[in-house]
């Protein structure tokens, strides 16, 4: 693999629940290696947060799926200054909401919605190169032919505390809140969270992130 890295040409793609630790791992994978970052939730995110002030209700597949073909949608790949913008408008914090958290997961499951984004995910992979792509089904539908696939996951508790962290919430209710993400994500028809066959498992749950991103440097380089 440190060959592809050496030309230029390297695509990480790591999957894996709430609260595993894939975004912060991510990122500093991505800086260490001089690659970019794409945060594929943020993109779902983004949708939900239009879906939201719109006023769509999260019942009606087809006004949900005419705001995701209708949004100007555009990420920013920098790992040390990811943004989201969405019609324009500076979404960086309203799509880490308690509202748009609570949505998220019912936009994503939409089949159009993620046809539509999975194919802006692949573009902006290849004309990347070099990048580290985070989300749910990277390794098994978005980018099959990545060159490393990594499987972050951590205990339920452990995920659970970490994300009460970056919130107000306490950790049983942010308990609660992952494992019905967890659910509907991994039961969805379409594109549900799943491992893919050939990915790299990585258990964070007794690890740091320091630790986790040299597992992953490593991997890669060698």
């Amino acid at each position: 693999m440190a060959d592809e890295l050496a030309n230029g040409r390297c695509v990480v793609a790591v999957d894996g629940p709430s609260g595993s630790g894939k975004s912060t791992v991510s990122r500093r994978l991505a800086s260490a290696l001089d690659a970019q970052y794409l945060d594929t939730g943020a993109m779902y995110r983004a949708v939900t947060w239009a879906v939201l002030r719109y006023g769509v209700d999260l019942s009606d597949l087809e006004g949900i799926t005419k705001v995701a073909g209708e949004l100007d949608l555009a990420i920013g790949t920098d790992p040390t200054a990811p943004h989201v913008r969405a019609d324009g408008v500076d979404v960086d914090a309203d799509i880490r909401g308690p509202e748009v958290t609570a949505a998220v997961s019912a936009v994503a499951a939409v089949p159009a919605v993620r046809q539509l984004l999975v194919g802006q995910q692949r573009a902006l992979i290849e004309s990347a190169g070099r990048i580290v792509v985070e989300g749910r089904d990277i390794g098994a539908v978005v980018a099959p032919d990545a060159d490393l696939k990594v499987y972050l996951t951590a205990s339920a508790d452990a995920r659970a505390r970490r994300r009460s962290l970056e919130t107000t919430a306490s950790v049983d209710d942010t308990h609660a809140d992952l494992l019905r993400r967890d659910t509907l994500d991994s039961t969805r028809a379409a594109d549900p969270l799943q491992q893919a066959a050939d990915a790299v498992v990585l258990d964070t749950t007794a690890m740091g992130i320091d630790e986790a991103v040299a597992r992953l440097r490593a991997m890669v380089t060698a």
